[in-house]
């Protein structure tokens, strides 16, 4: 049978950007549709925008290979499309002598990732590159950086249009049907409410990824994820950036931890941190700043008494609740659904962004595409 288009893409995030800009390269007509007023509303536009370099994440797992081979593509692609960015360089680090043992298990775990550039540094080493850090030693990531996602968006939209694709915003995914012989009918809702057919539907909606799942039909309820919103908040500093590189401290249970880095404009901000909630609240408690302060004073014992400023926060799809262990990335495909010609995505959060590249091309060897 003919159909209405080739792909259908649920979601104008990075993902889903990333997804068009790989099918629709390639010649197949692509419509990426996005229920907000305009590209990257949600997780992609409240997130650090760190270039991530692939250290910390378990051996083979999607997030170390998607992230090591992403952040090579998103280098080149930036190059390529001048997209603003920073191969600032990121220190990983130890503030005590009792936390050297988990820096060096860091250090090991991005060995094995194959992160061949990372250098273990002493107290002395690390100083002479930050002189204001607190350190008893440090791993040094030199391809860690900073990008403009903003930009990183509008450069895959446009790329997407300029292949023959199309992003249609303010338009909600109300459902599919998988068609017999292969393809689906897509529905959407909204003032402009229509069906259209096609044979190849990706699922990239971040926030909404369970929703939107449990939306096509047959789609196995079971194989759906449990959503946990991981909230971090970002405060920004009232004064001149004390560092160059991006500052990592020690991971915490269930994300990265409370970072600092100086953006693309040279304004110094920490976060996030890590707190589960139950809806979709953006709001900073200026409260939340007392830990910041704890956690940064670790590491930057001359932070200002009342220099942390309340700035933004961010929402994390995550797939895994408190206390429970990080989750891998879910993209899944036929083998895991059953359904043919369908890619879902689950749990796309850090390093999602450095990753996103490398997940467009995954999802195009998901749909037996490459």
């Amino acid at each position: 049978m003919s159909f209405d288009t080739d792909v259908v893409i649920i979601g104008a995030g990075i993902a889903g950007l990333a997804t068009g800009y790989a099918t629709s390269r390639r010649g197949l007509e692509t419509i990426i549709i996005e229920q907000e007023a305009g590209i990257g509303h949600g997780v992609s536009s409240r997130n650090s925008e760190v270039i991530h370099a692939g250290i910390y994440y378990p051996a083979k797992s999607l997030k170390a290979k998607l992230c090591v081979a992403g952040k090579q593509m998103l280098y080149a692609f930036c190059d390529k499309h001048r997209v603003p960015y920073s191969r600032c360089g990121k220190l990983v680090v130890a503030t005590t002598a009792e936390e050297e043992p988990r820096l060096d298990a860091i250090l090991a775990q991005g060995l094995a990732n194959g992160v061949d550039d990372l250098q273990r540094l002493s107290r002395d080493e690390a100083r002479s590159l930050e002189p204001h850090l607190n350190v008893t030693a440090a791993i040094l990531s030199p391809s860690s950086g900073l990008v403009d996602s903003h930009a990183l968006m509008l450069m895959l939209g446009g790329e997407i249009t300029r292949h023959g694709g199309a992003i249609a915003v303010n338009t909600p995914f109300a459902g599919a049907t998988p068609l017999e012989g292969g393809g689906f009918v897509v529905r959407t809702g909204g003032e402009a409410a229509t069906e259209l057919t096609t044979r190849y539907l990706v699922l990239a909606a971040g926030l909404g990824a369970q929703a939107v799942a449990a939306c096509v039909d047959s789609y196995p309820a079971e194989k759906i994820p449990q959503r946990h919103l991981g909230k971090g908040v970002y405060f920004s500093l009232a004064g001149k950036a004390p560092f160059e590189r991006l500052i990592y401290p020690l991971p915490i249970p269930g994300a990265l931890g409370t970072h600092y880095r100086r953006d693309l404009g040279g304004q110094a901000r920490f976060g996030p941190d890590l707190d589960y909630v139950d809806t979709l609240d953006y709001e900073v408690d200026p409260a939340r700043a007392a830990s910041f302060y704890d956690t940064i004073r670790r590491f930057w014992p001359d932070l200002p008494d009342d220099a942390l400023v309340p700035d933004y926060a961010g929402i994390r799809p995550k797939i895994h609740g408190p206390d429970q262990p990080q989750c891998d990335f879910r993209i899944e495909g036929t083998d895991q659904h059953g359904l043919p010609g369908l890619v879902a995505m689950f749990g796309i959060e850090s390093p999602g962004l450095t990753s996103s590249l490398a997940i467009g091309e995954l999802t195009v060897k998901r749909l037996a595409l490459a």
